[in-house]
């Protein structure tokens, strides 16, 4: 009895010893030692790719955002968004259709999980054409797919050169500039393929929206 006792007393210290050794490597050392190096050589990653702008926090480059008009009615909570003319304006999102929150203003991010054949998403997409060709004055047949359709994750910072390029004339004609500046601005902000095979070419919408405003203060 007593050789069992001490066994289990024995077996109990060595698990709890185990337990604290490997909550302090786990749990303390290991966490500190990998953010320390992220701090250090990943800086701005590390801290969510923050983008400022004279000196205030204006969004991350990893996540999309609304440039939209202010309500009309600011307590009225089925009031439809009305994007601002003088703003590139960012891909739909579907995030945020399950909770009280949505058009990149979330909770959480994710795709709509509609089906190729659904109603709802066919109806969306020949409402978001509409839309996009009234706001820029172009041809339904030239909306670009980007514009059609909502990202995976729900909250794309991107959208495709051709996008930004065809919101170009719209922008300058809203803003009083030059269409050759607000083109340049377009094609100097347009990234490239991921180590020049991933991806495909893209604009960051908030990137572009800073460096036009900058343009037009100048």
């Amino acid at each position: 009895m007593n050789t069992e006792i001490r066994t289990t007393a024995r077996l109990t210290g060595a698990a709890l010893r185990a337990l604290l050794v490997l909550t302090l490597v786990c749990g303390v050392i290991y966490p500190l030692l990998i953010t320390g190096v992220a701090q250090a050589l990943f800086n701005d990653k590390a801290n969510g790719s923050e983008i400022e702008k004279d000196g205030k926090t204006v969004g991350s480059s990893l996540y999309g955002q609304t440039y939209d008009l202010p309500k009309k009615n600011p307590d009225d909570p089925e009031e439809a968004p009305r994007p601002d003319p003088k703003w590139f304006q960012p891909r739909p999102s579907a995030a945020g259709t399950n909770s009280v929150n949505t058009q990149y203003s979330i909770l959480l991010s994710g795709a709509s999980n509609l089906a190729a054949d659904s109603k709802v998403l066919k109806d969306a997409v020949v409402e978001r054409r509409q839309a996009y060709a009234e706001l820029n004055g172009v041809k339904e047949s030239q909306v670009p797919v980007d514009a059609l359709t909502a990202s995976a994750s729900g909250i794309d910072p991107h959208i495709s050169p051709e996008n930004a390029e065809l919101q170009a004339a719209r922008v300058a004609k809203a803003n009083g500039l030059r269409g050759a500046a607000v083109e340049k601005l377009v094609k100097d902000h347009t990234q490239g393929r991921i180590a020049g095979f991933i991806g495909d070419p893209r604009v960051n919408v908030l990137e572009l929206n800073i460096a036009l405003q900058d343009l037009v203060r100048n």
